[in-house]
Formats: structure tokens, sequence, C-alpha cells
């Protein structure tokens, strides 16, 4: 870790950055973390309770989108690094309510590196190390043939609302570097799966409907591509950039594990029949196709032989181990899961943060 005192990581009660910050608040004990987070629907600050009392941690309710919270935040907490995973992330959302989108990936992605500037261009920080990392998505890339990956080089050809907020706020990244020569760099991912995803997802849905023998949705025929990331991995590659890439650098983080989407709902009720006790076959019956996205990317596929070659990361996981690990994360923690879905978890932490 560099000489960094105050590193702040935003979104980290979501899904992906609940998994960063616990990595780095038990990795790094002489920095301290701060969690900068909305708490919207998908922030939840249950998936953190095994760090939330640590010395080196910091929850701070607060929205990306205002400006001067957020400037006023930097002053008083005096960050000198960011790492920004805070970002509306579902698609079908995106199509429904594409303004949300940019406010908070375009205009929220801008208050913090106006805000990291401002705070770091000063006389007291101006020789101090910064650095501004910015989580992003392999989906700014767009769609594949059948063949082929995306490589850091790859054009931009986004399709959707989410993929064309995130590349903007890539772009406004990128030029913040160029012309203000602050240290950034970017992290494009693809598909995250494993513990905390919010059950609106594919894996985590598909769990949830399966143990209550409810319908699998599928999109169109099934035919999909994705590249499948253990979330943990995700983690750990996060790490090894922060620390190790070069000002201006971007990686892309891949799992070189492509399923369609309908092979992959395929294993995963073979896995849950088996945990669950069940006859073999009976879960993917429940399998039940619906229209097709608008927009749909048909394949994704991330080439992170950069990342390998450069900073010596590779996922640690097979496919099929790591679903099965997640799934028996879900069928533990099924009070997680009914929180989560019923809508508790919100009440409760808006109750005890709201004042703040």
């Amino acid at each position: 870790m560099q000489n960094y005192s105050h590193v702040v990581i935003t979104g980290a009660a979501g899904f992906i950055g609940s998994h960063v910050i616990r990595l780095f608040v038990n990795k790094y004990p002489n920095t301290h973390f701060y969690n900068l987070d909305k708490l919207t629907y998908a922030g939840n600050l249950a998936n953190l309770t095994d760090i939330e009392n640590k010395s080196n941690y910091t929850f701070i309710k607060a929205d990306i989108t205002d400006a001067v919270q957020i400037e006023a935040l930097f002053q008083q907490y005096q960050f000198d690094a960011v790492i920004h995973l805070a970002a509306e992330s579902h698609v079908d959302r995106s199509i429904t309510d594409p303004t949300a989108f940019v406010m908070t990936n375009v205009i929220g992605t801008v208050n913090l590196l106006n805000s990291a500037k401002a705070l770091w261009k000063s006389d007291a920080h101006k020789n101090a190390p910064h650095r501004f990392y910015h989580v992003s998505t392999d989906e700014v890339y767009g769609t594949l043939g059948e063949t082929g990956m995306f490589t850091e080089t790859t054009s931009y050809d986004p399709h959707s609302p989410y993929s064309a907020s995130k590349a903007s706020s890539d772009h406004f990244v990128r030029a913040y570097h160029d012309t203000y020569q602050m240290d950034c760099v970017i992290s494009n991912c693809s598909n995250n799966y494993g513990s905390f995803h919010f059950p609106e997802k594919l894996i985590p849905l598909s769990i949830n409907n399966i143990k209550n023998n409810l319908p699998i949705p599928i999109y169109g025929k099934g035919e999909n591509v994705r590249d499948w990331l253990w979330v943990e991995d995700h983690a750990r590659a996060i790490d090894v950039i922060f620390n190790g890439a070069k000002p201006g650098a971007t990686y892309n983080i891949g799992g070189h594990n492509e399923w369609t989407n309908i092979d992959l709902i395929h294993l995963l009720c073979k896995i849950m029949d088996e945990k669950l006790g069940r006859e073999a076959g009976s879960s993917a019956k429940l399998i039940t196709y619906v229209t097709d996205r608008a927009g749909h990317d048909l394949r994704y596929a991330i080439d992170s032989s950069k990342l390998q070659n450069e900073l010596g990361w590779k996922p640690s996981l097979q496919f099929e181990e790591g679903l099965a690990k997640t799934v028996d994360w879900y069928l533990q923690n099924e009070d997680w899961l009914n929180n989560v879905t019923s809508g508790n978890y919100q009440n409760y932490y808006a109750k005890q943060y709201d004042h703040r």
C-alpha cells in the first residue's frame, strides 16, 4: 500500500464494493477506509457486519450527485485516494429511467473528480501521493460476435443507457488525468457473481426462485454469452491495480469463463437439485423464456492478459466451484436473502442513519 492515510471507497455497501472494502480493511490496518454510500436499494450495511466495528473503518452516508456535500467531505476527511465503485448498474433499470444513470454514473463521477482535484492540487497536498481509481464495466465495449475478446484498446460502443453512462464516466476520468495530471486508473470488469449479490441479477435471482419453486426468467433463447468473474477475485484484482498500476493505466478484469445464459442456468439447476435433495431435472422445469431485453448485447469476453502479465493477477476459481460456493452461501444465509427480497433491510438502515 502506498502512503495513503485516508482512502474513500464509494458504493462499498453494495455487492462488489463490500468485498473490496472488507479486503482492504483487513489487509491494511494502518490505513483508514471510508465507506461512502447513499444506501439506495442495492446498498446494504448488513453486507459488512464483520468489519463495522474495525478501528480503521468508517461509514459515511452521502450522495455523490450532491457536489456541495462531496466537496465538504473531501475537506473534512482529507481523502488522499479514491476507489470509485458507486454506480447504478442494472441494465433493465437504465432502460426505464436513464436519467438516474446519468446523474449517478456521470455527474457523480465528475463531482468526485472535482473534489479530489481541488483538494489534491492545494498547497498542502500537491506533493503527496494521490490516486483516483475508477471501476467500470466491459459493457462499454458493446458486443462481440462468436470470436474475439475485449482488450484495453477495444473501441467503445455502448448499447444501453447503463453502458453509455459508464462509457461517459470513463472518458471523464481519462480527461482529468490528461488535462489536470491527476493520477487516475481505470479497470473494466466482466460479470461478477458471489455472496451478497442483490437478488435482481441473474444468478441470485435464479437461486432464490429455484429455492421457492418460482419461474426462472431467461431472456430470448438464453443464447447471450457472458464472461463470469468470482467477486472475490475481482476484489483481489482491484487491490493489485490500486497498488501497482502506473498513472493513466487501464486494465481489463475477466474470468476467462464464458457461458451462455441457458447453459449457466442448467448448471445452476443441477447444483440446486443436489444441494436441496431434489430429483435430478426438477429445477430445470422452472425455466421460463421471456421477451428479450431491448439492445441486449450478444456476447462479452474479456482478455485480462495485460493484468496477468504486468501485475501477476489471475482468477483463483473454476466457475463450477465458484458457483457451488455461491449457492452454499445463499442457502446458508436465508435471513440476509429474506431481508433483501422483503425490503426490510432498507427500513432498518433508513432509521439508523437518516438523521445523520
